[in-house]
């Protein structure tokens, strides 16, 4: 806006200015050559040569120019230039014009110059009649540079008021943004989960009731979110003791069913609901502590990782007749807290073991920067492999069994998410699904 400005008031500005110089010089030489013509009228005789000389000289010094003085014929009486007297100039038009008792200023091309002159004659009057004339020319290149010189003046001013102005315009812009870069800082914060950021508040009137709301929506937030867990956290743990006293009652009943087969199946399937049922209930407990960093990171080798999972699973696998294995090459790590990433890729390994086929293998390979659950299994359909992240949501093949709580998967999500990692599902070629557990941001202290 202030280079808007200064071009709006600049042009107009130069134009006129370059008129204002054009009308000065062009005046100057008018004024100097009645100057001259007044003063030559009584240094025409041949006695006075030297004084008019000395004239024209001075004259010319004034003017930036050269000036002659011709008697009535049109011959060279002096020269500022030094040339020797006696050459004709009476077929210089602005000279006849003189000599015809009227001065005269044109801008003509000089052929013996071979350049652009401006031309100014004033008729030197005796007795009311002309008796010579004096003829006062410029380069009218020294005129642009004149014009020019006075523009790029102008120019010059221009630019220090806009430096200036854009030096004052910062200062004012760093005062205005810094209030809203905090709170970009303390929003940033707040979405990676930390809710006890808050802004100072300062700056104008509305700057100072955006932090305000903005403090006010954090505090918000933070309580129903707080509550929130609170309520799970609580629930789950006042759970605990109920169906622990009612699995002791089922396992009594069990030991006095005896041999009663259909009485004995009916307690086993209880045992296994209540089994599913407290499952539920601890992964509740921990869904609700997710993102709160409660286990500092480190760096997690992803190779010892895989290696981790393939024992911890080994047993079911066996149990299934399904060929277990890690694989990866390479050395690949991540930031984050070992038990989290061993909770998610339990997640992943048991899906992919309870549904693979028996006789199938599955197979756990770290990369650099993730580790790949790939299985043959009976896969996802296009419409569930984001579905299945939501809680208590399940596939269409877990659907058909009774195992599995459908928090499994949107807890591993969870567990990863906060440690600026993510899990996705993704069909695998040849039947089955690759489940990647994925870490893209880089390590603390990696360059």
């Amino acid at each position: 806006m202030l280079l808007l400005a200064l071009i709006a008031l600049g042009v107009p500005l130069a134009v006129s200015l370059r008129d204002r110089v054009d009308a000065e010089v062009k005046g100057q030489a008018r004024s100097q050559a009645d100057v001259v013509a007044a003063s030559a009228a009584e240094l025409l005789d041949p006695g006075q040569r030297p004084a008019l000389r000395n004239l024209v000289r001075v004259s010319a010094e004034s003017v930036r120019g050269r000036v002659i003085v011709v008697d009535a014929a049109g011959r060279l009486l002096a020269d500022s230039a030094g040339a020797p007297a006696g050459r004709s100039y009476a077929g210089r038009p602005e000279i006849h014009a003189a000599l015809e008792g009227h001065g005269e200023q044109i801008t003509r091309h000089s052929e013996t110059l071979g350049a652009s002159i401006l031309a100014t004659s004033a008729p030197v009057l005796s007795e009311g009649r002309p008796s010579g004339a004096v003829r006062v020319t410029q380069g009218v290149a020294a005129v642009s540079g004149a014009v020019k010189s006075a523009i790029l003046d102008l120019a010059a001013l221009a630019a220090v008021v806009l430096l200036l102005g854009l030096a004052a315009g910062a200062v004012v812009a760093q005062q205005i943004a810094r209030p809203i870069r905090r709170l970009d800082r303390a929003a940033r914060q707040v979405a990676t989960g930390d809710l006890d950021a808050a802004v100072a508040v300062e700056g104008s009137t509305e700057q100072r009731s955006l932090a305000r709301a903005f403090n006010e929506m954090t505090q918000r937030v933070k309580r129903l979110l707080r509550g929130q867990q609170d309520f799970v956290a609580d629930a789950s743990h006042q759970l605990r003791t109920p169906l622990t006293g009612l699995r002791l009652r089922l396992e009594g009943l069990a030991e006095r069913a005896g041999r009663d087969e259909p009485s004995a199946a009916e307690l086993e399937s209880a045992l296994a609901e209540i089994d599913r049922l407290s499952l539920i209930v601890e992964e509740l407990l921990v869904l609700s502590r997710a993102g709160e960093h409660e286990l500092p990171g480190e760096r997690v080798d992803l190779r010892e990782a895989a290696t981790r999972a393939v024992e911890r699973w080994r047993h079911l696998a066996e149990e299934r007749s399904i060929e277990l294995r890690a694989t990866g090459e390479g050395k690949g790590e991540a930031w984050c807290a070992a038990p989290d990433l061993d909770r998610a890729l339990d997640a992943l390994v048991e899906n992919a073991v309870r549904y693979s086929p028996p006789g199938g293998s599955v197979e756990i390979v770290a990369a650099p920067t993730s580790i790949e659950v790939l299985d043959r299994g009976p896969g996802l359909e296009p419409d569930e492999v984001e579905a299945v992240f939501e809680r208590f949501r399940r596939g269409s093949a877990g659907r058909r069994s009774t195992s599995g709580t459908g928090l499994g998967l949107p807890i591993a999500r969870e567990l990863t998410r906060q440690w600026g990692g993510e899990v996705t599902l993704a069909p695998r070629e040849g039947g089955g699904t690759v489940a990647t557990i994925g870490f893209a941001i880089p390590l603390p202290g990696a360059a």
